[in-house]
């Protein structure tokens, strides 16, 4: 049952909608979280729940409900809106399928247990992710420069802020966060936690302009986030570490596992099998991503390497577990040297944190610095472009100790642009509980 309520976008302007319909059950929440899920079923803890709240009537700028029992938004004379379900949608216990709740996928969950997600602070952090308030000219919020249809990245080579100025990296794709085993983030992974990072582009001068205090003042004055806070911490005091709590939450959530790889890994119980819902060029791919020749998997599924005979531990995250030096660059920059410039050790430049692989077909262009806009210029790179770096990471070098070169014919290229493809996870591109919530 859809409810709307009113937002309005400037200060001098509040409705007076309560969430109270929505939220009714909020006492049923622990101020700390605790009870309430933080992953999938491995864990063990299970997400709390609500009703559907009570019926209400409504005066001026309130919201009513009609016969067929949704509840819509009263006087919203800008046009905005804030549409949430009456019952919040389930972040905590998503249907993981089996290769994700393997132990070592599980030992990769940088969940802290002071933090675990739960379907109303993830609620409260979707909110906060879309909602322009956060930053100073109220033009931009986190969800502009990470687009779900583009995998929770952007489009273009740099974002833009909310004062039309461009930042200095690419905007990166936020699927699988969770499964960051040392939870650093940013690309030169100056933030240690994820509750961290997402106070980071708010503050920026660039990106959204607030001050902590002064984004403690916005979301206190928005009076829709009021039984949100309740819901989802037990009172609605408005803090910058609960802040930072929900939308780490609603990140966390972002579990990208449907795709039609998921779906082929399924049926075949293993990475190395055939796929029978995969075309021969997308196998073809799929094969050269495990070969030696390549090495692709050596990096982008993050573990030991399997024993002979024996499948690969993680199949289901598609991320390396540290930064590494890819042979962008030949030596140091100037402007931008990554990790380097963060932990002041030479032996750092070059190293960047990397995205995950899932929904790579859309989160282009690609690098930290968006300098490929297609995946054919990314293999192209990792065929014969790969620079001398004196970081470059050794999974990266042959046996002279000089960037690998793979050597790979137009067709093989191709294949692995299409087994790339197959990790597209349309479902979670769509999914409502990702989405904007805003009306506007």
């Amino acid at each position: 049952m859809p409810v709307t309520i009113s937002k309005h976008s400037c200060v001098g302007h509040l409705s007076r909608t309560s969430l109270a319909l929505v939220l009714a059950l909020a006492g049923a929440c622990d101020a700390g979280g605790s009870g309430a899920s933080g992953g999938d079923d491995a864990s063990g803890t299970s997400s709390t729940s609500e009703d559907g709240g009570a019926e209400t009537t409504g005066s001026e700028g309130a919201e009513t409900t009609d016969a067929d029992g949704s509840s819509t938004g009263g006087d919203d004379e800008d046009g905005d809106g804030l549409d949430l379900p009456a019952t919040p949608y389930d972040y905590a216990n998503p249907d993981l399928p089996a290769h994700f709740r393997t132990p070592p996928v599980r030992d990769l969950d940088n969940t802290p247990q002071d933090n675990p997600i739960t379907d109303h602070g993830a609620t409260l952090g979707r909110v906060l992710f879309y909602d322009t308030a956060l930053s100073r000219n109220e033009t931009v919020a986190c969800g502009t420069c990470h687009q779900q249809a583009a995998g929770f990245s952007d489009t273009t080579q740099f974002s833009e802020g909310f004062e039309g100025g461009l930042t200095g990296r690419n905007s990166m794709g936020l699927s699988e966060s969770r499964w960051y085993a040392t939870g650093r983030f940013f690309w030169d992974e100056r933030a240690a936690t994820l509750e961290e990072q997402v106070l980071g582009p708010i503050q920026n001068e660039v990106e959204m302009g607030l001050t902590l205090t002064e984004l403690v003042e916005r979301v206190s004055t928005r009076p829709y986030y009021r039984e949100l806070f309740i819901a989802a911490f037990g009172d609605d005091e408005v803090t910058t570490e609960r802040i930072a709590r929900a939308l780490a939450q609603f990140v966390r959530a972002m579990a990208s596992y449907r795709s039609r790889f998921d779906e082929g890994l399924a049926a075949a119980g293993s990475i190395r099998g055939e796929f029978a819902n995969f075309t021969a060029e997308e196998n073809l791919g799929k094969d050269l991503f495990l070969q030696p020749r390549t090495a692709c998997v050596a990096c982008h599924l993050g573990g030991p390497p399997p024993p002979p005979g024996q499948d690969f531990a993680n199949q289901a995250i598609f991320l390396p577990l540290e930064p590494l030096n890819n042979g962008l660059d030949a030596g140091p920059l100037a402007d931008d040297n990554g990790v380097g410039d963060v932990t002041g050790d030479p032996a750092d430049d070059g190293r960047f944190k990397s995205s995950s692989l899932r929904n790579i077909a859309v989160t282009g262009p690609y690098m930290h610095d968006g300098r490929f806009a297609t995946l054919a210029e990314v293999i192209d790179h990792y065929d014969s472009g790969i620079k001398p770096h004196p970081n470059l990471d050794p999974r990266l070098r042959g046996p002279n100790q000089q960037p690998r070169r793979m050597n790979l014919t137009p067709a093989e290229k191709g294949a692995l642009v299409a087994f790339l493809g197959t990790l597209t996870d349309e479902a979670m591109l769509g999914d409502p509980k990702f989405g904007d919530p805003f009306v506007r």
